[in-house]
Parts: structure tokens; sequence; C-alpha cells
């Protein structure tokens, strides 16, 4: 039961990448570019913690890339609202 949710989730993030592409690609907006590598490499953090049998997430090492993940959609944030317009 758990490699299945773990196989749920891992295909939700990459999904959810996808579709973040899919939008980039609509507005060439780069935000949509880096939340769709945080949540790809949130899906590669999942499938690693799977594929190295490591179900305790208590671990250090099961962090670095959803911390990573996560330091790339905060500079995506801060990046869009500090960023100048162009368009006045």
């Amino acid at each position: 039961m758990i490699s299945f949710l773990s196989g749920a989730i891992t295909l939700g993030f990459f999904l959810a990448g996808a579709f973040f592409i899919r939008f980039w690609r609509k507005t060439g907006d780069r935000l949509f570019i880096h939340f769709a590598v945080a949540f790809w490499l949130f899906a590669l953090n999942q499938g690693l913690a799977w594929a190295l049998g490591d179900s305790d997430e208590r671990t250090g090492y099961t962090y670095i890339l959803r911390i990573a993940g996560y330091i790339i959609i905060l500079f995506a944030i801060v990046h869009k609202n500090t960023a100048r317009s162009d368009k006045s």
C-alpha cells in the first residue's frame, strides 16, 4: 500500500510540473518554469526515497531535493513580485 501511495504522489508531482510547463508555453512567464522544475524535484525526491527503500522520511538526505524545490519556489515568487514592469 505504501508503494502504491508513493507512486501516486510521485505521479501527481510530475503531472503538476507538466501543467506548469503548459502554462509557461502559453504565457512565457518564468514563474511557471520555476514551479515546474520545483515540482519535478519533488517527484524525483519521492521516487528516490521509494527506490532506496527509505520509508522513514526523518532521514536527512531525503530532504535535500525537497528543500531545493522550496528554495526555487521562494525565489520565483520573490522575483515575480520584485521585478520591474517594462509596460509603463
